[in-house]
């Protein structure tokens, strides 16, 4: 069964640890709604404490309520428009929605597929010499001069994979900063660096994934135990869960992990960058 507790703190972040401390749960076990942010006031007069409303899991099967006689079961409303979430790395984030934003109005009327949940390989582990065309040269200029922007030190190493497909890491000493919670700096990194060499379009688009400290593989590793994790519960209270918002790749990661799983459907709901994938519990699929 869905419970839920609201908590306040100073900021969301505070909130939403306050919370998982009194649960004792862990982040992917909850879902969060921001229902109020927080307040500053002016110098520190009239703020406002940030209140979040945080929905687990007990463990319980829901109830389900007997109808009453001649009367029928009403159909079940439309889902609530959900809440935007809060984000970290504040600056990239408003940078990658503009860029979006132009490249839905260039495109407007056409209607974009969800990419096929195919299973993507992962990258070999020796990825050989650092390749010198013009497209890794535009990666490189534009990262350096990004990362000398973000002040962090990096070295930028970009290779090949295969052709139009790059891969860059970024080495160095503690790039935490870099990678952000849940990787959502890394992945602005990214889109940016996708936008800024693939502007223009005189050329075949090429396709750039910026990792650091292995972030990529791990967060994959990661996603594909909670894909197992959360299957488990559907298939066990035959109920839809609904995960987090995820990027296009994360979503990518969990409909393959589950694509073959018995039982189990998946599919995504909502807008960027607030989509995201119901795990749902299908009977027919033996």
């Amino acid at each position: 069964m869905i419970k839920f507790i609201d908590m306040t703190g100073k900021t969301e972040d505070e909130a939403i640890r306050r919370a998982l401390e009194q649960l004792g749960l862990e982040r992917d076990d909850v879902s969060v709604e921001i229902l109020e942010r927080a307040k500053s006031g002016f110098l520190g007069i009239g703020g406002s404490p940030a209140t979040v409303r945080v929905s687990y899991d007990d463990g319980q099967p829901e109830p389900k309520p007997e109808p009453e006689p001649g009367k029928t079961e009403p159909k079940s409303a439309a889902p609530k428009a959900e809440k935007k979430p809060v984000y970290c790395a504040e600056v990239l984030q408003k940078e990658v929605r503009a860029r979006e934003k132009q490249e839905r109005e260039a495109k407007r009327g056409e209607r974009r597929a969800e990419p096929k949940a195919e299973k993507a390989p992962r990258e070999p582990a020796v990825l050989g010499e650092e390749v010198r065309d013009e497209k890794s040269e535009q990666i490189r200029t534009f990262l350096s001069g990004l990362l000398e922007h973000m002040d962090a030190k990096a070295e930028v190493k970009v290779y090949e994979v295969e052709k139009n497909r790059y891969k860059v890491i970024l080495e160095g000493e503690k790039l935490g900063a870099l990678i952000g919670r849940r990787g959502e700096t890394l992945d602005a990194i990214q889109q940016l660096t996708n936008y800024s060499i693939n502007r223009g379009g005189e050329s075949k688009r090429a396709r750039v994934q910026i990792d650091a400290e292995n972030y990529r593989e791990k967060r994959e590793e990661s996603l594909e135990r909670l894909a197992q994790k959360v299957a488990g519960k559907v298939v066990k209270y035959r109920r839809n869960v609904t995960l987090e918002p995820m990027n296009a790749y994360e979503r990518h990661v969990i409909h393959t992990a589950l694509q073959d799983t018995q039982y189990i459907t998946t599919f995504s709901i909502g807008t960027e960058p607030n989509r995201r994938v119901v795990v749902s519990y299908d009977r027919t699929k033996q």
